[in-house]
């Protein structure tokens, strides 16, 4: 597999390797030992999936106490991922990371703890598959609004059209004194 560092400590872009053929394709969504050497954490505790239409726009999320380091992919269909640091303190607070997965590159992406993540559909349908190092805790869900101007993440959608949860309608901006962001630790 090919592993692209990013310019955020720790986010990572994954290229697994595909074995493809006359009946289809195989590759590994994960392999703890590889993963590990690339830098991943060796332990991940929940699975989770999501199916959403064109111009769905999920996040930007993190947890606080407990947060989540996450390594997704696409099954079917396309998205723009964005990770955020997040961390007070850190020197790449307020920068962020996009790419582009979709289930014909088969790319990956990992966020670590400590940054929001969030994703828009750009197919008419997107099937998303990730893993996380910690379990989700409804109450410890924070959030940054998708569209902060100060971050200028250049979204495939524009506002009235993003299909949003009205949790995420609300969240607010990012400003380096919010108190419930992570702290930046060295």
């Amino acid at each position: 597999m090919n592993v692209r560092r990013t310019g955020l400590p720790g986010v990572l872009v994954i290229e697994p390797r595909v074995f493809s053929d006359s009946r289809g394709f195989f590759f590994e969504t994960y392999n703890a030992e590889r993963y590990a050497q690339a830098g991943l954490p060796e332990r991940f505790v929940q699975d989770n999936h999501s199916t959403s239409i064109r111009g769905t726009v999920r996040g930007l999320h993190y947890q606080l106490h407990r947060p989540q380091a996450k390594l997704l992919w696409v099954i079917g269909g396309e998205i723009f991922d964005v990770a955020v640091d997040i961390r007070r303190g850190s020197p790449t607070f307020g920068r962020w990371e996009h790419v582009i997965l979709s289930a014909e590159n088969k790319r990956q992406f990992f966020v670590p703890a400590g940054f929001a993540h969030g994703f828009c559909v750009v197919s008419d349908v997107a099937e998303v598959e990730y893993k996380c190092t910690d379990y989700y805790v409804a109450d410890d869900q924070r959030g940054v609004r998708w569209n902060d101007p100060s971050l200028a993440i250049p979204w495939p959608v524009a506002e009235p059209a993003a299909v949003l949860s009205e949790r995420d309608r609300q969240y607010a901006l990012l400003t380096a004194d919010r108190a419930d962001l992570p702290e930046y630790v060295p």
